[in-house]
């Protein structure tokens, strides 16, 4: 993990510019956002007490095809939405000397949320998904380290789909990122 991201600062763009230059999932990103709602007033008014710190500033690693970008980047610029806390999306693609520098199990694993102070020191991360979705994840990369496998195919399909599963149909999903976004951040 990179300790320092300072030089990052500014080379990424707005979170609306991200959105307005998808060519991909814009209409499911865009219906994720919208079906955003606080789980609770505290929640909402935690984040909105972060507008009054001017010490943290937010990188996302992010592309428009990659659906964990799709579903939880809407999630994350909601909840961040009153912070005040600048925001910057870096598409991965552009920045994929940063992107090697923040791996995810040795993977290209997005969206990577960064949080770091104004000199840019990573304070926390976040990503690419909700613990209980990114665990499929870890439990499928134990039982299957070799690519080269003859089952890897199939087996890589069962955990997207378990992983969908654990997504579950609507926007419930939403409030457990709120949830771990809230204690990383009550953390710096």
């Amino acid at each position: 993990m990179s300790t320092n991201v300072s030089h990052k600062f500014r080379t990424g763009i707005k979170p609306q510019a991200f959105v307005d230059g998808m060519t991909k999932n814009q209409e499911a990103f865009q219906g994720w956002k919208e079906s955003f709602s606080w789980p609770s007033e505290e929640d909402r008014a935690f984040f909105a007490s972060l507008a009054n710190r001017d010490d943290l500033r937010c990188l996302i690693l992010a592309a428009d095809w990659c659906g964990d970008v799709v579903r939880n980047v809407p999630v994350v610029l909601e909840a961040l939405k009153d912070t005040e806390i600048p925001t910057e999306i870096l598409i991965m693609e552009d920045h994929l000397e940063f992107m090697d520098e923040n791996l995810t199990m040795g993977g290209r694993s997005i969206p990577v949320v960064i949080f770091a102070d104004t000199g840019g020191h990573v304070l926390a991360k976040w990503g690419p998904r909700p613990k209980h979705v990114q665990d499929v994840m870890i439990a499928f990369k134990q039982k299957n380290p070799d690519r080269t496998a003859p089952d890897y195919d199939e087996n890589i399909k069962a955990a997207r789909a378990e992983m969908l599963q654990q997504y579950g149909d609507g926007p419930g999903y939403q409030a457990v990122i709120v949830k771990e976004l809230r204690e990383l951040l009550s953390s710096i």
